[in-house]
């Protein structure tokens, strides 16, 4: 019997953020490129960092109906304390990045690609991130409602204590994707599992999603 493959968890580089200097908000526009700055305490009616090149560069305490990082690169970079509704990010570059204690109704990542990027202790609502390359991500104490990876390809993925109201996967390729110790109450694409850890509870729990899949009743 072949053996199986050990589990690799996601690994992240914190981000070298010390000394920065003080940034000002009119930096903050489409296509800037900005390079060792913070930003605190942002309250705006928008924020447009399309297309924007963002290094070494952290930014708390953003309130914002609405952020488009849209096309933009984010790299060893940190987040924490937003409060956006929106959040439209398809198609960006997003490579060592830190995102704590930020809450948003939609995440539009679609076709993303994100190398090395945590959440911790996030509240989000729809994040789609269908069509994304994801290496080493992971969301950590986080509450999801809806978390569309389909046709995404995931590397080194993991959700400790996070719940998930419903996860979509059709079609993604996964490696070394842990989802053990995340609460997933709802999932759609159960035979693009291939590639997945769950633990023997939540075997359990997802015994009725995966009978309804392969067709077969079940009844006493």
């Amino acid at each position: 019997m072949p053996k199986t493959p050990a589990l690799v968890a996601p690994s992240f580089d914190r981000p070298p953020l010390d000394d920065l200097d003080q940034g000002d908000p009119s930096q903050l526009t489409p296509r800037a490129s900005l390079e060792g700055l913070s930003f605190r305490d942002l309250r705006v009616d928008g924020l447009d960092l399309e297309s924007a090149d963002l290094a070494l560069c952290r930014l708390d305490g953003v309130r914002a109906p609405e952020v488009s990082l849209r096309y933009a690169n984010v790299t060893e970079s940190a987040w924490s304390g937003w409060d956006v509704p929106i959040l439209r990010a398809a198609r960006a570059n997003w490579r060592d990045l830190e995102i704590e204690h930020t809450r948003s109704g939609s995440v539009e990542a679609y076709e993303s690609t994100w190398n090395g990027v945590h959440f911790v202790n996030c509240r989000l609502g729809f994040v789609n991130l269908r069509g994304a390359h994801l290496q080493d991500v992971a969301f950590t104490d986080c509450t999801i409602d809806e978390l569309d990876l389909g046709q995404s390809k995931i590397t080194r993925f993991a959700a400790p204590g996070t719940r998930i109201s419903q996860l979509i996967v059709e079609q993604a390729t996964l490696q070394h994707v842990d989802l053990r110790g995340a609460d997933l109450e709802g999932l759609a694409g159960l035979s693009a599992l291939r590639g997945a850890t769950i633990s023997t509870l939540q075997l359990q729990q997802l015994a009725p999603l995966l009978a309804a899949d392969r067709g077969i009743s079940v009844r006493d």
